[in-house]
């Protein structure tokens, strides 16, 4: 499959989103060119997004050539599978099934503990942490990456949530990803986030943290209906 053009490819989201990163890695990863749309996700949502995602109205979305494609997960693979025999790029999701069945569920794993309210979750994470180191000494084999010798499905699924992670070790004063506690995922995330193709993509703590601020300040600022 030939590469996009900038102009074929769009990706609707908010750069702080953790969903929308991982789609942002497996664009670069197989590099191919897109071009950044970022949209309201607050009342009234951008007329894009409502009319590009009007079941969920949330982001990331994918626009190739004009279609809407929803759903990180669903996105990666989509990526993956439109430009796996070109490039030189290699394969995001693992080539075994049952090791790509293993990625997946660990991926849904972390969606659903997202997907609780972050206090729940900071009671959470050191668990959740301790779980998936357990599963990178598993999938990784002894090797960098959840993939391997090279960042895939697994790796990009929980390396968009670093900058979350370590904004809320910063905000709560906590540690959380602990060298000393869980050293191979430590490792793991200082080399996940030296890769090129993540520089740049995932935000550092203070770049949530003020956004979590801005945010907190207009919430404030609305008038109760």
């Amino acid at each position: 499959m030939a590469r996009a053009a900038a102009e074929d490819m769009k990706v609707l989201g908010d750069p702080l989103s953790p969903f929308v990163i991982r789609v942002l890695i497996a664009l670069r990863l197989k590099r191919v060119e897109y071009e950044f749309v970022e949209v309201q996700l607050t009342e009234p949502k951008s007329d894009i997004l409502v009319k590009s995602n009007p079941v969920y109205k949330m982001v990331p979305v994918l626009l190739h050539r004009g279609k809407p494609i929803c759903e990180s997960a669903v996105i990666v693979q989509y990526i993956d599978e439109e430009w796996s025999d070109d490039g030189g790029s290699s394969s995001i999701l693992p080539a075994d099934p049952f090791d790509r069945a293993i990625a997946r569920f660990w991926t849904v794993y972390m969606d659903d503990k997202e997907a609780a309210k972050v206090t729940e979750l900071a009671g959470q994470i050191r668990q959740v942490l301790g779980l998936l180191e357990q599963a990178f000494t598993e999938c990784g084999k002894g090797k960098g990456f959840f993939g391997g010798d090279a960042v895939s499905y697994l790796d990009i699924a929980l390396g968009s949530f670093l900058g979350w992670i370590m904004a809320l070790e910063k905000g709560k004063s906590v540690k959380l990803l602990d060298a000393e506690e869980l050293p191979p995922l430590a490792g793991w995330a200082e080399r996940f986030l030296a890769e090129e193709s993540v520089k740049g993509l995932v935000p550092d703590a203070d770049e949530h943290l003020k956004n979590y601020e801005v945010a907190t300040v207009r919430t404030s600022a609305t008038p109760a209906a």
